[in-house]
C-alpha cells in the first residue's frame, strides 16, 4: 500500500500535501506548529485536520506492519499461495488481515484439532466432495480406530463435521459477508437481569434497535448497564440469515453428504461464527460510540478552554458549602491572591449580615468588579445571596455561576500545594473558580481534563486514547492563544509545543533565578532546551514589554527578517507597532493590499500565508484570540427559582454541555435545562454540535418544568 497516496485520497487533499505533512511529522514537529508556521507546506491545514491525519497514518503503518507479520507467518508455514498474498495486499483494514490469518493462526486445542490428530481430516475432506452416489456412512466405517478413539462411524463422522464446521468458520470471505449482514440487518436488544430492580437503565430493560441506526449514546449506556450487571445484551439476525449465508456457500445439493454438510454448516455458524461475530459487532459499536463520544468531549473542551477570559477585572471567587460554609478568594488582575474568608449564608451557621460586612467590604476595598460564583453545593443560595447583596451596594459588580467541576480535584493536588502552600485545601477552590472567570485556559489546564465534565460517558472511554485525544484539545488551545514566558505557570507552560515538564520547570527555575525574560533568545540558556526545541516553542512564547516588539507577537523568529522588510517596504518602524495614534499598522495592511499579497510575498521570500499572519500579527501585537469571540453571559439583578419558570417563557442562557441527543443550557435557576436535538433548530441536524457550542449564549423557550425530578425542557426553535 502506498499510505500517503492511500491518505490523499481519504482526506481529499493533494498529494503534495499529504506528503508535506507527513514528512513533517516524521521528522517529530508537533501539530501546534505545523499548523501555525508550516502554512505554506501543508496548504494551511488547521491543528483538527493534521491530528486526523497523524492517527490515520499511525493505523495504517499498523496496518502494514501487520501484514507483513502474517505474510512471514503463513510462508514460514509453506502454506502462502498467490490468492492469499493479494488478499492480503488488498486488505483495507485489520479485522480483514486477521480473518485472511485465522485458518493459518495457531490455536488452541478444538474439536476440529482433536479430530484431525485423530486422522479424520480425509474423511471431512471426502464429505465436503458431495458426491451423490457416495455413502458417507461406508466410507467412515474405514477410519474406526478405538486406540484414536474413534469407536464407530458416527464418532468419526461427528470428527469430520467439527473440522468443516471450523473450516466454515474460518473462511474470510464468508465472515467478511457475515459481518456486513450483521451490519446491515443486525438487531442490538438488552434485557433486564431484574425486572423488578429500579435503576436509571430501565429504558434499556426490553430495548431493541437495528444495529445500523443505533446511537452512541445508547450504545454506551447499554455497555455500562451490561458492565453493572443490571442488563443482559445481544446482537442477533432474522432467524436463519446467518445459517442459510453459509449453507449457500458451501452445500452443493441435498446427497447424504450435502446434508451433513448443511448439519456442519449449521454447527459452524451457531457454535464458532456466530459468537465471534457478535462480540466483533460489539466491540465495533462500542468503539465507534466511544471515538464519537470522545469527539463530542474533545469539541466541547475546546469551547470551553477557549471561552472568552474577563480580563482586567478584580474578582471574587465564591466556592458554596453547606456545613463547612462558603470558601471567598479576592484576586487582582493578575490572578494574584489579595485576601480570604468564610462566609456562611445557608444553615446550619447561617449569619447573613456577617456575610454582607465581609463581602461588601472585599468590594470596597480592593475594587472588586466581578463575582464568580461555583456552580456546586449551595450554589443556588449562594447566587440569591450575592444578588441580593448587589442591589443594596453602590458599586456596580456583575456575576456568573462558572463550573466548579474539577476544582476539588485541583484543591487537593500537589501543584495547588506548591502554588498556595499558605491556604487551605477549601480556599484553594475559591481561588481557582475566581481565576477560571478571569483566564478560563490558564487555569483549566492545571486539572485533568477528564474531572472537568462536559461531554458523556467520559470515565468509560479507553484511557489511553482519551488521555491522547483530550492533551491534544489542550495543546491546541494553549498554542493557538500563546502564553505570557513571564507569568506561565509551568503546567501551561509544559502544554507548548516542544516543552515537556521537565523544561517548563527549567523555564520558571530560570526565570526566578535571572529575573524576568526580555527577549525570547534567552530561552536558549534553559537547561536541557536545545535548537529543536526553541524552533518548535519560541513562536508561542510571548514577552511583554521586552527588547523587540515582535517577540509579543506570533511571529517566528524565523520570519523576523520578513518582518522587518514589510515594515521597512511600508515606510515605518518596528516602533511603530501598535502604535494606534499614527495607525501604521493599519496603513501596513492597506499597502500589502495594494501592492498584492502574493507579489510582496516573492519579494520577501516567504509565502503568502505566513505574510498574512505577519500582518495580522503587526496589527495587534501580543492579540488573544479569544478576545474576538462573544462575551460570556454576565449576571447582575434578579434570579429565578425553579418554581418561577413556566412554560412560554422566553430567557437568555448559556450552552454549559453538548451531547449527542441535545444541550444542556444554564438560565439562571442552578439546574440546568435540555434542549433535545429535536428542538435546537427548525432545520434537521445529525448532531447538535453543528447548531451550538459549549459556551455559546442562546435564547431559549421553557417548554415544560417537572418539579419533582428537576428538569427543565427547553426549545430554542422559533415559535
Amino acid at each position: 500500500m502506498d499510505i500517503n497516496k492511500t491518505l490523499a485520497q481519504e482526506f481529499n487533499l493533494r498529494q503534495e500535501q499529504i506528503d508535506n505533512t507527513v514528512a513533517l511529522i516524521d521528522d517529530d514537529k508537533t501539530i501546534p506548529f505545523i499548523a501555525r508556521y508550516r502554512k505554506e507546506l501543508t496548504g494551511s491545514l488547521d491543528d483538527q485536520i493534521l491530528r486526523e491525519i497523524s492517527d490515520r497514518l499511525s493505523y495504517l503503518r499498523n496496518l502494514e506492519k501487520r501484514k507483513e507479520e502474517i505474510i512471514s507467518s503463513i510462508t514460514d508455514q509453506e502454506k502462502m499461495t498467490d490468492d492469499i498474498m493479494t488478499a492480503v495486499e488488498k486488505a483495507k483494514t485489520l479485522v480483514e488481515v486477521e480473518d485472511i490469518y485465522r485458518p493459518f493462526k495457531p490455536k488452541r486445542k478444538t474439536r476440529a484439532s482433536a479430530a484431525r490428530e485423530r486422522g479424520l481430516e480425509p474423511l471431512a475432506e471426502f464429505v465436503m466432495e458431495q458426491n451423490v452416489k457416495a455413502d458417507p456412512d461406508s466410507e467412515a466405517q474405514k477410519y474406526i480406530d478405538p486406540e484414536k478413539s474413534v469407536e464407530s462411524a458416527n464418532d468419526a463422522l461427528q470428527g469430520a463435521m467439527d473440522i468443516i464446521a471450523e473450516n466454515v468458520s474460518d473462511d474470510a470471505a464468508l465472515r467478511k459477508y457475515i459481518r456486513n449482514l450483521f451490519l446491515q440487518i443486525g438487531v442490538i436488544s438488552s434485557k433486564a437481569a431484574d425486572e423488578n430492580a429500579e435503576t436509571v437503565y430501565e429504558n434499556y430493560y426490553d430495548f431493541s434497535e437495528s444495529v445500523r441506526k443505533i446511537a452512541g449514546h445508547r450504545v454506551l449506556a447499554i455497555d455500562r448497564g451490561e458492565k453493572e450487571g443490571v442488563l443482559k445484551v445481544s446482537v442477533d439476525m432474522p432467524e436463519g440469515a446467518g445459517e442459510r449465508a453459509c449453507t449457500s456457500k458451501f452445500v452443493k445439493n441435498d446427497s447424504p453428504c450435502g446434508k451433513l454438510c448443511e448439519t456442519a454448516c449449521t454447527d459452524g455458524y451457531k457454535r464458532l461464527i456466530y459468537p465471534s461475530i457478535e462480540r466483533e459487532i460489539r466491540a465495533e459499536l462500542s468503539s465507534n460510540a466511544q471515538e464519537g463520544a470522545i469527539k463530542v468531549f474533545s469539541s466541547n473542551l475546546r469551547q470551553l478552554l477557549m471561552q472568552p477570559p474577563v480580563k482586567n477585572t478584580v474578582t471574587l471567587g465564591l466556592d458554596p458549602g453547606y456545613a463547612h460554609g462558603c470558601k471567598t478568594a479576592v484576586v487582582d488582575e493578575t490572578g494574584k491572591v489579595l485576601d480570604t474568608a468564610i462566609i456562611y449564608v445557608t444553615p446550619p451557621r447561617k449569619d447573613i449580615d456577617r456575610a454582607k460586612r465581609i463581602i461588601s467590604g472585599f468590594i470596597k476595598k480592593y475594587g472588586v468588579t466581578t463575582i464568580a460564583i461555583g456552580n456546586g453545593t449551595a450554589s443556588r443560595e449562594t447566587e440569591a445571596f450575592t444578588a441580593e447583596l448587589l442591589k443594596e451596594i453602590p458599586q456596580k459588580v456583575s456575576y456568573m455561576v462558572v463550573s466548579e467541576a474539577g476544582a476539588s480535584v485541583y484543591s487537593a493536588s500537589k501543584l495547588a500545594a506548591e502554588e498556595f502552600p499558605d491556604y487551605d485545601v477549601s480556599l484553594r477552590s475559591a481561588v481557582s473558580i475566581a481565576r477560571r472567570l478571569q483566564d478560563p485556559l490558564a487555569e483549566l489546564v492545571k486539572i485533568d481534563p477528564k474531572a472537568i465534565g462536559v461531554g458523556q460517558y467520559q470515565h468509560d472511554m479507553p484511557k489511553a486514547r482519551m488521555d491522547e485525544a483530550l492533551k491534544g484539545v489542550v495543546e491546541d488551545c494553549v498554542n493557538s492563544v500563546g502564553v505570557d514566558l513571564n507569568t506561565a505557570s509551568y503546567s501551561l507552560l509544559s502544554y507548548i509545543s516542544g516543552i515537556s515538564g521537565t523544561v517548563a520547570k527549567n523555564i520558571v527555575a530560570y526565570r526566578e533565578e535571572n529575573g524576568a525574560f526580555t527577549e525570547r533568545k534567552q530561552l536558549m540558556k534553559v537547561p536541557k532546551l536545545g535548537a529543536k526545541a526553541f524552533e518548535q516553542c519560541a513562536g508561542f512564547l510571548r514577552v511583554q514589554g521586552g527588547k523587540n516588539p515582535l517577540d509579543n507577537t506570533a511571529v517566528h523568529p524565523e520570519s523576523y527578517k520578513a518582518a522587518q522588510a514589510l515594515i521597512d517596504k511600508c515606510g515605518f518602524s518596528i516602533k511603530d507597532m501598535g502604535n494606534a495614534n499614527i495607525g501604521g499598522v493599519k496603513q501596513v495592511s492597506e499597502k500589502v493590499n495594494r501592492i498584492g499579497v502574493s507579489k510582496l510575498a516573492e519579494e520577501i521570500g516567504i509565502g503568502a500565508p505566513t505574510l498574512a499572519d505577519i500582518v495580522k500579527e503587526l496589527e495587534k501585537p501580543g492579540r488573544d484570540p479569544r478576545d474576538e469571540l462573544p462575551p460570556p453571559l454576565m449576571r447582575s439583578g434578579d434570579i429565578m427559582e425553579l418554581k418561577d419558570l413556566k412554560p412560554g417563557m422566553e430567557l437568555m442562557g448559556t450552552v454549559r454541555n453538548v451531547i449527542d441527543f441535545g444541550a444542556f443550557v444554564d438560565i439562571g435557576v442552578h439546574e440546568d435545562g435540555l434542549v433535545h436535538i429535536s428542538q435546537i433548530c427548525d432545520r434537521f441536524i445529525k448532531h447538535p454540535l453543528e447548531a451550538v457550542k459549549v459556551g455559546d449564549v442562546v435564547k431559549v423557550r421553557v417548554l415544560d418544568v417537572d418539579l419533582k425530578k428537576k428538569r427543565i425542557s427547553l426549545t430554542m426553535k422559533n415559535p
